[in-house]
């Protein structure tokens, strides 16, 4: 049976290049890049090369790109790290819909606020601008919800912070973002970014520092990035990182499977608003459970999520619909689907097709009309 994945929000399969140029990697350039030796500056040089690509989506210079082992690793520095080296900790706000590796940390602070959301899962900029103050120490919204695929308007919301604060440092989770939709310039203080969202490699990812900020590190050792990120550096991940990296992946191939998807389905209640991002919808099929859909299209060969993979283990209403003001019965049959540059038109329109077939047999057996 052929699988058609579409669980890209989750993890993207490497491209080819990736996996080849890790494994070379592994093969041939295992110096460590902090040595003086030639191996060592061999893999500097790759590191180097690695740091700019990743650098160059988010336009920003390279020499403020630190590596992490992921998005969650890149978000809990941001936010532990930068309030950590603040001399008076003030107020520090997010919107409840934000990843939990954002949420988390926001819950061993002082002094948080989480910000509600309309029916789309937009924050309302004028009720953040209302709460900001001069003792707002930082605000941190997503850039595109890993849930539902709405984008903030970061800009607008970048100038409205920067207006009543101009010292409040804004952070933003880039990670279903980058390299997908366009990051404007200059917005931000802080950016979390990942490898493996984009076809690289897991256990990589990236965090943005504006020059000027400074940051507490987590990890104590030597003076690895520069000594905000302890640990000799993943050489092979920061290679393949850079090359997915240089792929910016396709809007309107991404807008096109999208559209086939939401035109194709039928006796579903469309979660995302018209105008999220492309490669995510998120759907519900009222009076089914979303695991009985979820483990029933796997039986057919089509992979899909019940929400956040980081999540999934720990099974629960999702805090992101329910925070839209979905009914419970909305929220319990919501499923993601979520597109990549590796899905083809034809597997979308089989997909749908057999989506369509699983929730009518499984409300037929139910006798849900």
């Amino acid at each position: 049976m052929d699988i058609i994945y579409l669980d890209n929000s989750a993890s993207t399969r490497p491209y080819e290049a990736v996996a080849n140029a890790v494994y070379e990697a592994m093969r041939d350039n295992y110096g460590n890049p902090s040595s003086l030796h030639t191996l060592g500056v061999k893999a500097e040089r790759a590191v180097k090369a690695a740091r700019e690509a990743v650098a160059k989506p988010l336009k920003v210079p390279a020499s403020d790109i630190y590596f992490t082992s992921g998005g969650t690793e890149s978000n809990n520095l941001a936010i532990l790290g930068a309030y950590s080296a603040l001399r008076i900790k003030g107020k520090i706000i997010t919107a409840k819909t934000e990843h939990k590796s954002v949420l988390e940390p926001f819950k061993t602070l002082e002094n948080a606020v989480y910000l509600d959301v309309d029916s789309n899962g937009l924050t309302d900029i004028k009720h953040l601008e209302s709460i900001i103050d001069d003792d707002t120490s930082l605000v941190s919204i997503m850039h595109v919800n890993n849930e539902t695929g709405v984008i903030s308007p970061i800009a607008e919301i970048a100038r409205s912070i920067k207006r009543k604060n101009p010292n409040c440092l804004f952070h933003v989770d880039a990670v279903q973002s980058y390299c997908k939709i366009d990051f404007p310039k200059g917005v931000a203080d802080l950016i979390s970014v990942s490898a493996h969202k984009i076809h690289g490699p897991k256990g990589i990812g990236a965090l943005y520092v504006r020059k000027g900020v400074k940051i507490i590190p987590r990890l104590y050792g030597g003076a690895h990035e520069g000594g905000i990120r302890s640990g000799t550096l993943n050489t092979p991940a920061i290679i393949g990182f850079g090359i997915a990296a240089q792929n910016a992946l396709s809007l309107d191939h991404a807008g096109r499977l999208n559209e086939i998807m939401r035109k194709g389905l039928s006796g579903v209640v469309i979660n995302s608003p018209d105008n999220a991002s492309p490669y995510i919808l998120n759907i519900s099929a009222k009076g089914l459970r979303s695991e009985i859909i979820l483990h029933s299209l796997e039986q057919r060969g089509v992979i899909v999520s019940s929400g956040s993979a980081c999540s999934s283990n720990r099974p629960s209403p999702s805090h992101v619909l329910t925070a839209m003001g979905l009914s419970k019965e909305l929220v319990d049959s919501s499923i993601r689907i979520s597109f990549s540059a590796l899905n083809t038109e034809d597997e979308v329109k089989e997909a749908v097709k057999i989506i369509n077939e699983v929730i009518k047999e499984l409300k037929s057996r139910q006798g849900i009309m």
